[in-house]
This record gives structure tokens, sequence and C-alpha cells, in this order.
């Protein structure tokens, strides 16, 4: 399995981006997947995960109600939608499959990141 993520980008504070997570391999809608992101300096840390069905969505407290993750199984690819963006949003973003059908945080497969920049 590869994961591609991308849609990153610069935007100013208050703006939107919308991310995506294509995935290569038959498996991809039998498991969970999350969103991570890590700053300059700082730990990777997890940002939102969406079960199997797309059912499910879990999120870090610092994006609730801001970032929304979606999933289409037909296009293997998950989605995360990022609003109201904030300085402290910028990181390098990477998308990982996990282990399970329902997120676990155990990670399977890590895919490459996507730069998202957020200008005060």
């Amino acid at each position: 399995v590869q994961l591609q993520a991308s849609g990153g980008g610069l935007v100013q504070a208050g703006g939107s981006l919308r991310l995506s997570c294509a995935a290569s391999g038959r498996t991809f809608s039998s498991y969970a997947i999350g969103w991570f992101r890590q700053a300059p300096g700082k730990e990777r840390e997890f940002v939102a995960a969406i079960s199997r069905s797309g059912n499910s969505a879990y999120y870090a407290d610092s994006v609730k109600g801001r970032f929304t993750i979606t999933r289409d199984n037909a296009k293997n690819t998950v989605y995360l939608q990022m609003n109201s963006l904030k300085p402290e949003d910028t990181a390098v973003y990477y998308c990982a499959q996990g282990q399970d059908p329902y997120w676990t945080s155990r990670i399977l497969y890590w895919g490459q990141g996507t730069q998202v920049t957020v200008s005060s």
C-alpha cells in the first residue's frame, strides 16, 4: 500500500484548504485512516481519523469544529477539509493507514507529507 498526501499550500489565517490522501491497493477500504501533522521542532501529533465505513470520525481537540475528515472508498481517497485555519496549524501533514477498521492509533503504513503554511 502506498499513501500519497496532497493539497497543501500557503493560505492566510482564516482561510481553508482541503487535503487528499490517495491510496493504492485493494485493502484501503478495510481500514481506518488518520491524519497527523508535525510542526518544526515539535513531535508528530494526531489530527483526525476516520473509520473504515466513514461512519465514525475522531478529532484532536485543537481542530474540532474546524476540520472535517471524510472518505470516498470508491476512489481510495480520504479528505481533510480544513477551515478557519490558524498560524499554529502550520505543519507537514501526513496520512496513515491504521491496522483496524476503527481507529486504534496502531499504524500500518505512513504516507508522504504535504506542507501547510498559514500566514498571519
